[in-house]
């Protein structure tokens, strides 16, 4: 196992491509609703940052905040928000992105194995036009994708193994986004004028390595991203226009390490990177590395 791991973090630090990684569109981050919180404990906050690359030279630093209430041993209810400030040649923007809304049913646990279900809402903050300058902006430096998303997921524990699977569906397209790569100077990024994204499904795999106190535990895990669909925005005609090479497979590798301070207290880090990648992501969710920090509280 300790072979693994180290061939898991000599990938994330040698493999770095421009590529899609978890962010934006959050179907990446949705498993922590699959998480429990402790039995003894009802309430749980969330304090957490991001740090990752992007395309061309965009740097992206999103931080957020989360409340999960249990409501019993079966069902509990996520709420999150989160924020966003993107640096890079085109200049500097900071915005709220989304709120999250997420509830998750666990079903009774036998021989070890267990399901759950989770159904859940993502909200905008931004119709996905934020300005620099008074310059139209392309997605990579928005902190929305500007649509109202459906989340439907489910999880299946055994063991230390979790397999989860999940549907984001757009369902209400908000975005205005004004962005025209021919009158920007640049070919770094795919034009987005009014910009329609298809829906993604998601698997992840998650293993849990626990150290003997329980203090430390390592959840290296892999993510397969299929994109359902071309996305699509309107050309300078007026015409809407289909982006070749949008859709498509993208494979993350995630390393997690948390650990336990007190029975209340802890802190928990996660490192990503993509093995493989669509042709073109106009959405901006284009990432060659993700580091995360996140702190969290219950009573």
């Amino acid at each position: 196992m300790k072979k693994i791991l180290l061939v898991v973090l000599i990938l994330f630090l040698e493999y770095q491509i421009n590529a899609q990684g978890c962010s934006d569109a959050g179907i990446c981050s949705i498993n922590h609703g699959f998480q429990s919180n402790e039995k003894q404990f009802k309430n749980t906050i969330e304090l957490a940052a991001s740090y990752s690359l992007g395309e061309a030279d965009v740097v992206y630093y999103a931080p957020y905040i989360a409340y999960t209430k249990k409501f019993n041993e079966r069902f509990s209810f996520t709420s999150k928000v989160t924020y966003a400030t993107t640096h890079g040649s085109f200049g500097t923007r900071s915005q709220f992105g989304d709120a999250f809304l997420i509830g998750n049913y666990s079903f009774k646990e036998k021989n070890k194995k267990q399901w759950s279900a989770l159904l859940g809402f993502k909200f905008p903050f931004t119709a996905s036009n934020l300005k620099i300058n008074g310059y139209s902006i392309p997605l990579d430096y928005q902190s929305s994708l500007g649509t109202i998303d459906l989340f439907l997921g489910t999880n299946w524990k055994y063991k230390k193994w979790d397999f989860n699977g999940a549907l984001q569906i757009p369902v209400v397209n908000l975005n205005k986004n004004s962005f025209f790569k021919e009158y920007s100077g640049t070919n770094d990024f795919p034009s987005t004028n009014l910009f329609q994204r298809k829906p993604d499904a998601l698997v992840r795999a998650t293993y849990s390595i626990q150290t003997t106190n329980q203090k430390l535990t390592f959840k290296p895990n892999v993510l397969f991203i299929y994109h359902l669909g071309k996305d699509s925005f309107e050309n300078i005609f007026g015409q809407r226009e289909n982006i070749t090479g949008s859709d498509g497979l993208t494979i993350n590798g995630n390393l997690i390490t948390s650990y336990k301070i007190t029975k209340h207290n802890s802190i928990e880090t996660s490192l990503a990177t993509p093995f493989m990648v669509r042709t073109i992501r106009p959405d901006g969710l284009t990432r060659s590395f993700v580091l995360g920090v996140q702190y969290q509280y219950s009573f």
